[in-house]
């Protein structure tokens, strides 16, 4: 069962969509039958023209030029993706986010008070150069423009990376993004804090262009109706006896891939950064904006050999099982098949 949820708040999630109950029934018997995928585990396989049959009537309010904006260096998504596959889980996301609400006051009942209203979370996980960052942007997009109108924050836990100083101090320039490169306690205390209400909680910043934490700037949160926490190690497990981020989750999402296509998308982005971010002279990589092509190709075979793929199969892949939804993309960056945790 996904963290926060219990078997009322599912049963809430049905009554909310009060308008199509049956339908929401034979929608999922059919899906049952679509891929042949779905046995006695606990995710619910769908292919794509099963889950975009759910987006119903969420209406589209997103252009061509909006999704520019968003989308992530060398991402090839498109409209009919959204339309086909980020509909209906803005849909979706959006009766756990009215499900919430109502758990809450059922509690407040029981208690006889009214319980404060605490931010939700979504988290949104997967390997370096999966589309991560385009799918938690158009998803910001998308719950802006729910009829709530929901105030929605979107931090990475990027910024809660050591300084690139204090990762070479104790050995771990290597080892950037794997647990040991974060500090988890300040990240654990940032989503305990927005949780809690706090009047603001404020996060590092770290810039993909310098590569490292921006000394002195901060990002500031101010009690959001929904935090997208966006990163790698989201789902990552607490060591013994302690609390993990994904304690505080509503709802978490696992982008996935094929190994071989994650490494082909690291390649092509690497590529497009060398006509972009590198030309910069402020970039610790610009010498690869001048280099030839085959060594860019050693160097990031190199990269992905000996870091991304190790941390990917190592620590993010096993933080899979714990996600409320995966989506599974091709080769193209489509997606093509959907997992949904049923329990």
């Amino acid at each position: 069962m996904p963290a926060g949820s219990s078997p009322g708040r599912h049963a809430q999630l049905i009554m909310i969509d009060r308008a199509r109950p049956a339908a929401l029934a034979r929608a999922s018997r059919r899906l049952a039958s679509v891929t042949g995928r779905n046995g006695p585990g606990p995710y619910l396989d769908m292919d794509r023209e099963a889950w975009r049959n759910l987006r119903a009537s969420t209406p589209m309010s997103m252009t061509a030029g909006e999704l520019g904006k968003l989308r992530g260096l060398a991402d090839p998504i498109q409209l009919s993706e959204v339309e086909e596959i980020y509909l209906p889980l803005s849909r979706l996301l959006r009766l756990y986010y009215e499900a919430s609400a109502a758990l809450r006051e059922t509690v407040g009942g029981f208690l006889g008070e009214q319980i404060r209203p605490a931010p939700f979370i979504i988290a949104v996980a997967g390997s370096v150069a999966v589309g991560k960052s385009t799918t938690a942007r158009v998803l910001r997009a998308l719950i802006s423009q729910w009829p709530q109108r929901p105030d929605t924050e979107l931090v990475t836990t990027d910024s809660f990376l050591y300084p690139g100083a204090v990762l070479e101090e104790r050995g771990l320039s290597g080892r950037k993004g794997f647990p040991e490169s974060y500090d988890r306690r300040a990240l654990l205390r940032f989503v305990q804090q927005v949780r809690a209400g706090a009047a603001e909680v404020t996060a590092p910043v770290y810039s993909h262009l310098a590569y490292d934490i921006v000394p002195g700037e901060r990002q500031s949160v101010r009690q959001p109706d929904i935090l997208i926490l966006e990163g790698i190690n989201v789902l990552q497990p607490a060591p013994a006896g302690a609390l993990a981020v994904s304690d505080f989750l509503d709802f978490s999402i696992y982008v996935d891939a094929r190994t071989d296509h994650i490494q082909q998308w690291f390649l092509d982005r690497l590529h497009a950064l060398r006509q972009t971010a590198f030309t910069d002279p402020r970039s610790p990589f610009r010498q690869l904006a001048q280099a030839s092509t085959g060594d860019v190709e050693a160097f990031a075979s190199q990269v992905w050999r000996t870091v991304n793929e190790v941390n990917l199969v190592e620590n993010i892949q096993p933080t899979r099982a714990r996600a409320t939804l995966v989506l599974h993309k091709g080769a193209d960056h489509g997606v093509t098949r959907i997992r949904l945790r049923r329990f």
